[in-house]
């Protein structure tokens, strides 16, 4: 029996090996990085539990510990550490996008390769090349068009830019590491077959690394755009001041990028961009994990460096060649990598595959009893029960850790499905659909900000189409009472993403941006407008179009000097913003300032291009306030940048009051978590 499940794990991890790359699937938001964290969690867990019935049956665990253990368990730790205690939503970290779980279960696959026979690890690499070949044939047949001529294929998949990894970049990193695994494979085989099989295969993933670097070339409609070393540079040191032990968190650099990105980023082309990782893997998990997960990092690159010197040496007496180095080729290369591009699910699995392969283990025995082996010996239930109480003791614990895990991610797993066929019946304008289907998903897993976002968003839209009469109608009283339980839900929901990530610009800013919607409707929202905007510029300091707003709402309320003085740190933030000259020249003319409306006006027009309508736009009013006729020209269709601030005028007459428990909720500290609202029903 010992036997068969020793064989059932290892295909196990040899499945999760070839279906992590490859897998996809339509049914979630996101078709990539959600269904290979289940294969990788799945995988990891019933392999653990073979384990342990292995243990239990035999009495007996062997396990092999080996040179790269301590930097592997040290990363796993900063990274479940950090996520704990420094993370505001730990669904981000956890669950969904999964940070930290996919570091910590691809280090915990890591040490279950490592329990491996070195014959096992061989077909390990076997897996993970035809995998590649998989990859690169769905990059050939999607670039080249095949795909596109097949009628009965999905739409997503005659998109040219498909990939199996969700991207032309991620997908070449990976075929780049997998082709020298591919060139030992062709230099070992005897077969003339096999040979030739494996020869063919590395041309098609040669072939597919061609197609996808050429996809990503400067100037393709697909060329990635990086974050640059300085701007990551410099989030890493902020972030390391306030928390230096444990970093921003996993899954939290984007608020690093918001709060600590310095003001010269706006002088970039890609100013307006924001980033969930820096330009690379290290940088982006030092970010996140603090000097703990530099220290990891640090530990395993030498202990790579004084593994791979000692094999080097080893082999130079017997002879070096690629077919007995080429997973330690990959691992460096790998590395290498992963110091100038930020990491994806499948490079971080992949890294922590190659580590195990690549590394030197020593076998050690325990023994939690002793099983008889001949029935003889006890054939009573009581004797032959009692020697497995220990191995049983042992691992119970793992046994209700899973357990959970299962129950918590079929929950998550099955709210992400409901939410994705939400999404699907918004884009078919099912409204009733939609608004059913999200409100299920948010039962189902009631702590994921983007749920309560997007049915904010979907409150708002349905009070706002009901508000919305011919000319001369009025609307009924039954509909007053309607679109002010849609608005408070719309709050409420609202309020509920700033409370799962009170540290999140974002959030705080959709919040602002309900309120500013609700103004037409009712009394009080343009306060909680200017308190919600305020407190999403204090975490994103250097950010002028937060600040744009912030001044719109002031201008709309005609407080022009508060107005005045938002633009101006807009225009501070980013001197070479038109926009945010010509918001500042309207409210200078709304104030009666003339002289400096019209040297913000010049500034525009120094800024935009002379053969857009932005530019005539800008001229027309340059040209008004030199006659000093403070007339408010309307922007005329087609312009593109310059957008005035808008006045605020109601919809709804008498204005419709907020109830109580409307205004937005305190900031808290950062790092402390804020209490999650009920939303209330509505019909």
């Amino acid at each position: 029996m010992d036997k068969n499940l020793e064989t059932l794990e290892k295909y196990i991890i040899y499945s999760v090996a070839f279906l992590i790359p490859v897998s996809f699937l339509p049914i979630f938001p996101n078709y990539f990085t959600t269904v290979k964290l289940i294969i990788l969690a799945a995988g990891v867990c019933l392999a653990i539990l073979i384990k342990l019935t292995r243990m239990i049956v035999s009495g007996n665990f062997d396990i092999s510990v080996t040179n790269f253990d301590f930097p592997v368990f040290l990363l796993a730790i900063a990274y479940l550490a950090s996520s704990i205690l420094r993370t505001p939503n730990k669904m981000e970290a956890f669950f969904l996008p999964g940070t930290a779980a996919i570091l910590i279960f691809a280090a915990i696959y890591y040490f279950l390769v490592n329990q491996l026979k070195e014959k096992d690890k061989e077909y390990l690499l076997l897996s993970v090349f035809l995998s590649g070949i998989i990859v690169s044939l769905f990059s050939f047949f999607s670039i080249t068009g095949i795909f596109s001529k097949i009628s009965v294929l999905p739409v997503y998949l005659k998109d040219k830019l498909f990939t199996t990894q969700g991207g032309n970049l991620p997908t070449a990193l990976f075929l780049a590491v997998v082709i020298p695994l591919g060139i030992s494979l062709v230099i070992a085989q005897k077969d003339v077959v096999k040979k030739a099989f494996f020869a063919i295969s590395l041309g098609v993933v040669t072939f597919g690394l061609v197609l996808n670097i050429y996809n990503i070339l400067p100037g393709k409609p697909t060329s990635p755009m990086f974050i640059d070393y300085k701007t990551s540079w410099s989030i890493a040191i902020d972030a390391l001041k306030e928390s230096p032990i444990l970093g921003a968190g996993p899954g939290n650099y984007l608020t690093a990028f918001n709060r600590f990105r310095p003001i010269t980023y706006n002088q970039t082309a890609l100013w307006n961009i924001k980033f969930t990782a820096a330009r690379d893997f290290f940088l982006t998990s030092i970010t996140e994990t603090g000097l703990i997960g530099m220290a990891a990092l640090i530990l395993l690159i030498y202990a790579v460096y004084k593994s791979a010197q000692k094999d080097i040496k080893e082999r130079s007496l017997v002879g070096w060649n690629l077919m007995t180095n080429a997973k330690l080729i990959s691992l460096v290369l790998l590395l290498v990598i992963f110091a100038f591009f930020s990491a994806t699910l499948e490079l971080i699995f992949l890294m922590l595959l190659l580590l195990a392969v690549n590394s030197k283990s020593k076998r050690i025995g325990l023994k939690f009893g002793i099983v008889a082996t001949n029935p003889t010996e006890s054939s009573d239930f009581a004797g032959q029960f009692a020697p497995r109480i220990p191995a049983i003791l042992a691992t119970l614990p793992i046994l209700v850790g899973i357990i959970v895990l299962v129950v918590i991610g079929f929950r998550v797993v099955s709210a992400e499905y409901l939410f994705n066929n939400s999404i699907n019946a918004l884009a078919a304008n099912d409204g009733t659909k939609t608004y059913t289907l999200m409100q299920q998903a948010i039962n189902k897993n009631s702590t994921v900000d983007r749920y309560h976002a997007t049915m904010a968003q979907v409150n708002l839209a349905l009070a706002n189409s009901i508000a919305q009469k011919p000319e001369g109608q009025q609307i009924t009283e039954e509909e007053r009472t309607t679109i002010t339980q849609l608005i408070q839900q719309s709050i409420n929901e609202g309020k509920a993403a700033v409370a799962l990530n009170p540290t999140r610009s974002g959030n705080w800013e959709l919040l602002a941006a309900l309120y500013r919607s609700i103004m037409a409707f009712s009394e009080g929202a343009d306060q909680f407008a200017i308190q919600a905007y305020s407190q999403s510029v204090a975490l994103d300091p250097v950010n002028p179009l937060t600040r744009l707003n912030l001044g719109g709402v002031y201008y709309s309320v005609k407080d022009y000097d508060s107005a005045i003085d938002v633009f101006k740190l807009a225009v501070m933030a980013k001197i070479d913003y038109a926009n945010a000259h010509y918001n500042l020249a309207i409210a200078y003319r709304e104030n009666g300032d003339i002289e400096k409306a019209i040297t913000e006006m010049t500034n525009v027009l120094s800024l935009v291009d002379r053969n857009t309508p932005d530019y005539d736009l800008a001229k027309k009013e340059l040209d008004n306030l030199e006659a000093k006729k403070p007339v408010v020209e309307a922007v005329t269709p087609g312009t593109e940048n310059l957008t005035p601030p808008q006045t605020n005028e109601q919809v709804v007459q008498p204005p419709i009051e907020l109830p109580q428990g409307a205004e937005p909720p305190s900031p808290s500290p950062i790092g402390q978590e804020t209490p999650v609202p009920n939303p209330t029903s509505t019909p």
